[in-house]
Order: structure tokens, then C-alpha cells, then sequence
């Protein structure tokens, strides 16, 4: 059996098919119970009517007992037939309620009786009687054939549908009042999956979606707390190391010799540009707003300061569209890109920007050269670099001669 996959459709569905179930199983009590004395009621009437044919016919004088039957044919429906051995018989259908009839008429006018819903192809309620029990000769009493029907009132059927509807309509309303709170927090999750705060969760309703709005909100508040505190621990380690390093820069250019002055520089400012990118991760966790943004354009200023600069650089650029986004953060990733471009590959680089399959990928690559064989010694001594905080937050993926971020 297919399971409708949100729970508001699941929980109605198991919530109808309670109540339509409840109420077949009512239906069902219902008929079951009604059938005894229904049929007792049935055969109480048609016990009456053979009754006062029996005694009309006796009373009457025979020059006027077919003007008695006209009129009980026709102010009663009631029709007095003999039985033939040739009648073709139809019996009553095979039921709880015509078997129950049966015992009943048969307590009541003799174990002879027998009861027909139609004979020689004429419908109707036939009932078998004598006149007498020493009697041998039997007639039938045809009755209407509402008389034995088990007719179930029209009203009576659209009073059960409106009860139907009405239930299901309940049912429908606990439902939705079930699950809007779990849609709810299933959009706040995306929200804190997204690395964003969420507006809190209302908490009020049932007790326990109350707890577990409460719940929610506390840890969204501790995880809104624990990445500012991060981000403030990162920027003050990041601060105070800068002045140590400052001092060490001035040292070894006032005091080391010039042979080992140029490695001690270069140490020095491979360390600031890692407390750069801490700072600059700490700086993007600060909580800066999203909001549309023109990115081509955004991209076409970055490569313009970066040519201001000196750098060598080449735009790419399709046409973007507007997207929401944090423009400094944004800017500082690109930037970085760019740098490592610059710095590992080297020659004039290009920024490419292309929307591949819904996403859009910025690449920012130097152009095709000829390589100059190095030597085993030359090659180790280029500084190995190991990504720093930055990288990691804004995963770039640097490779050779390209960098790339998505």
C-alpha cells in the first residue's frame, strides 16, 4: 500500500479511514441488532392480516366475501390467491433477517406456513395459510412488498453522510493542528543547516510540541552563541599575535644578519597570513546579512582593485543572475582566490564565472605557458602551503595552476 509521504496527509488518512471504519462497524451493529425486531414486527403484522382474513371469511356470507377481498385489495394492497402445486415459488433471499421472519411466522400460524417473494412471476410478499389446521387446502396472502423490505430512510442516510463529513473535516483539523508545528521546525532546521538564526518556534499548543519547541529554540540560541564566541576567540588570539609579530619583523630587520634575514621574513609573514585568513573567517561569522546582490558586478570590481594592485588578471564573466548572498564574504573568498591563484600558479590569471546545472562555479586559473624543467633541489624548496581556517570555511579547491570555489 502507497503511504502519502507528508504526515498531514498520512495522520488524515489514518484518522478517515478510523472513522469510516467506526462508523461501517456501527452500520453493521446497527443491522444486526434491528434485524430481530424488525422481523418480529413483520411477522406480527402479517400474522394479523391472515388472522382477519381467517375470520372475515368465516363472519362473511358467501354472497359477499368477493366484495370483502375487492376492498381489502384495495384500500390494503392485501390479495387472496389459492395455492396451486404448480406454483413456481421464489423464496425470500438467503438472510438473517428472512430467516428470523420465517421463525417467527411459523410459531405463529403452524410449521405449514411459507413465505415466497414472488409467485408465478408476480412480486410481493407472499405468506401460505389454512384456514383451518385440519384443513388441507392453503391459500396465499400476497402483501406489499414494503411490508417484509428492510428500507432504510433516505434522511436517515444523509443524517450519516453529514455525520461522515463533519468527522472527517475534525479529522482534517487535528491533523493540520499536528503537523504545522513540525513544518515549522522543519523550516527552522533548514535555516540553521544554511548556517543562519532562526526566528524562535511559538510555544504554546500540546504539552509535548511545547517541549519540543523549547527545546529547539534553546539549542538554536546555545549553537547562535557558541559560533560567536568562537568567532570572537579566533579574532582576539588572531589580534594578540599580530603585535608579538610586529616586533619580531622589526627585530630581524634591525638584527639579523642579511643571510638568514630574508627566511626569517618569510616566516614571519607566512604566520601573518595565516592570522589574516583567522581573521578573516572570524570576520565572516559575524553575522553580515544577506541580501540581492548583482554578483557580475560584484565580480567585475573585485578583478578591477585586483589590477590595481598589480595583478594580472583577466575576467571571464557570463551573464549572472541576482542572487542573495553576503557581499564582504563573498568578496574576501574571491579575493583569496585570486591570491592563491596568483601566488601558486603566477603568469596572468583568469577569473571565469559560468552557471553549470543550477549553481554557479567562479575559477580563477592562469593561462596555458611552457614550464621551465626545475631541478629535485629547486622543487623542495618551495615552502609547502597547509590551508588555514579561511580555506576550509569557504572551500576552495586549489589544484596546480587553477583554484576553484562553487
Amino acid at each position: 500500500m502507497l503511504m502519502p509521504r507528508t504526515l498531514l496527509a498520512r495522520t488524515f488518512l489514518l484518522l478517515a479511514m478510523l472513522v469510516l471504519l467506526t462508523t461501517a462497524g456501527w452500520l453493521s451493529l446497527f443491522s444486526h441488532i434491528d434485524a430481530e425486531p424488525r422481523a418480529r414486527e413483520t411477522a406480527q403484522l402479517a400474522a394479523s392480516a391472515v388472522n382477519l382474513i381467517r375470520a372475515s371469511l368465516f363472519a362473511a356470507a358467501p354472497a359477499k366475501r368477493l366484495g370483502l377481498f375487492n376492498e381489502f385489495s384495495r384500500r390494503e394492497g392485501i390479495r387472496l390467491l389459492p395455492a396451486e402445486p404448480e406454483d413456481k415459488i421464489e423464496a425470500m433471499p438467503d438472510s438473517r433477517f428472512f430467516r428470523l421472519l420465517q421463525r417467527e411466522l411459523t410459531a405463529r400460524l403452524g410449521d405449514h406456513t411459507r413465505i415466497a417473494a414472488s409467485v408465478d412471476g408476480v412480486t410481493g410478499f407472499w405468506v401460505s395459510f389454512r384456514l383451518d389446521d385440519a384443513d388441507e387446502e392453503e391459500y396465499w396472502l400476497v402483501l406489499p412488498r414494503e411490508r417484509a423490505a428492510r428500507d432504510f430512510a433516505s434522511h436517515w442516510l444523509a443524517w450519516g453522510l453529514l455525520a461522515v463529513v463533519l468527522a472527517l473535516a475534525v479529522a482534517w483539523l487535528i491533523a493540520s493542528r499536528i503537523s504545522r508545528p513540525l513544518k515549522a521546525m522543519a523550516r527552522s532546521a533548514e535555516t540553521v543547516g544554511r548556517g543562519q538564526t532562526p526566528a524562535p518556534l511559538p510555544e504554546d499548543g500540546a504539552e509535548e510540541l511545547s517541549r519540543l519547541a523549547v527545546a529547539f529554540n534553546a539549542m538554536a540560541a546555545d549553537l547562535e552563541r557558541h559560533e560567536k564566541d568562537r568567532s570572537e576567540v579566533l579574532a582576539g588570539i588572531s589580534h594578540d599575535l599580530r603585535t608579538p609579530l610586529t616586533r619580531l619583523r622589526l627585530e630581524a630587520e634591525m638584527s639579523v644578519a642579511d643571510s638568514a634575514r630574508q627566511a626569517v621574513v618569510a616566516d614571519i609573514e607566512q604566520m601573518e597570513a595565516v592570522i589574516s585568513q583567522f581573521m578573516d573567517y572570524a570576520r565572516t561569522e559575524s553575522g553580515e546579512a544577506a541580501v540581492a546582490t548583482d554578483l557580475g558586478a560584484l565580480l567585475s570590481s573585485i578583478v578591477e582593485r585586483q589590477r590595481s594592485v598589480g595583478h594580472a588578471l583577466t575576467a571571464v564573466i557570463e551573464t549572472l543572475p541576482e542572487i542573495v548572498l553576503r557581499p564582504k564574504a563573498i568578496t574576501r573568498a574571491v579575493t583569496n582566490l585570486i591570491d592563491n591563484a596568483v601566488k601558486y600558479g603566477g603568469g596572468e590569471i583568469t577569473l571565469s564565472a559560468a552557471t553549470v546545472n543550477g549553481e554557479i562555479w567562479l575559477r580563477a586559473h592562469r593561462q596555458a605557458a611552457r614550464r621551465t624543467p626545475r631541478s629535485a633541489a629547486q622543487s623542495r624548496r618551495r615552502p609547502a602551503r597547509s590551508p588555514g581556517p579561511a580555506d576550509q570555511a569557504l572551500r576552495p579547491a586549489v589544484s596546480g595552476n587553477s583554484s576553484m570555489i562553487r
